[in-house]
């Protein structure tokens, strides 16, 4: 029985998530949402209410207790060293024409929508800040890897430091994470109206970016998975992050800490990843179709990670 009662909080916080895409491919399926609509409130997410939300959540915490520096280098090096696993076994499996999109699925995980909703609904007011964080970091390295390895099998795209560098230090997201973060540390005040409107504004993040990823779903793509996008997927929401938390539980990561590990190393794969492949000429069939496949089984392989952890006293 009391397996049961944890299965059930478990989905009590992972269905309203997955329910909000299903909403989104619900929408979409009915014209109440199109593709109009989907990026303007794309755009409206990841340039206001998203960074608000960051910012509030940061500024509200125990800096201390945000910034927690074990679990940053962790998925720092853990991502690093996906990516470069990915990359070796690309080259071995995988047709040259597919190596960066197939590396790019299997590493950059959708950490700002759906790892951040999922945290953020398990832990509350520590897993928005904890998360918060770890967000600025994933941006950061998803984006260089991302333009590495495209450029690397891209007929047109090249690798720039310093445009990327410039892209990143204008990115919203990790803006709003920096000044989070100074505002904690100088005790900033804000006034109580402001603050509430901040909220009321910041509320409207996790259910737009949600639906905005369940509309942009596409089922067709599940079907027409081949071999590549089935390889990429599997290592993308399975053997990367039963690896990845296996190593953090063996050098003492443990407790919530590493189910918050494993909710961002096991997201499906950022629907972002789609547009880069496209711009850098890339597969963006393949990109589409690990996308979908990605989003779809992680539903049933979230759940079962942090039922699974949890059940081993974390």
């Amino acid at each position: 029985m009391a397996q049961v009662n944890v299965l059930s909080e478990i989905l009590g916080v992972t269905a309203p998530v997955f329910a909000m895409v299903f909403m989104g491919l619900l929408l979409r399926k009915v014209n109440l949402i199109n593709d109009s609509f989907i990026q303007t409130a794309s755009t409206l997410t990841y340039k206001a209410t998203m960074p608000t939300l960051f910012f509030l959540s940061i500024w509200q915490a125990d800096l201390q207790s945000a910034f927690n520096a074990k679990l940053v280098l962790f998925l720092c090096a853990a991502t690093v060293l996906g990516f470069l696993a990915s990359w070796w076994w690309a080259t071995r499996a995988i047709p040259y024409g597919q190596r960066g999109v197939f590396v790019q699925g299997a590493f950059r995980g959708n950490c700002g929508v759906v790892s951040f909703a999922l945290v953020a609904s398990y832990y509350g007011d520590y897993g928005l800040s904890v998360g918060g964080v770890l967000v600025g970091f994933t941006i950061l390295l998803f984006n260089v890897l991302s333009v590495l390895i495209l450029s690397i099998y891209s007929p047109t795209l090249k690798f720039s430091p310093t445009a990327v560098g410039k892209e990143l230090i204008k990115n919203p997201l990790i803006i709003a994470v920096v000044l989070g973060m100074l505002a904690s540390a100088i005790q900033l005040y804000i006034p109580q109206w402001l603050l509430k409107s901040g909220e009321y504004f910041a509320g409207l993040t996790l259910p737009l970016a949600l639906i905005c990823v369940g509309g942009t779903l596409s089922l067709a793509g599940v079907k027409a998975s081949g071999l590549s996008a089935m390889q990429s997927s599997a290592i993308k929401i399975a053997i990367l992050p039963v690896l990845a938390c296996a190593a953090a539980w063996a050098i003492g990561i443990e407790g919530r800490d590493l189910i918050i590990l494993w909710m961002f190393f096991s997201s499906p794969t950022a629907a972002a990843s789609f547009a880069m492949a496209v711009a850098a000429g890339g597969d963006g069939k393949l990109a589409a179709n690990i996308i979908a496949l990605t989003t779809l089984v992680s539903i049933l392989s979230m759940t079962i990670g942090i039922y699974a952890l949890t059940a081993l006293g974390h």
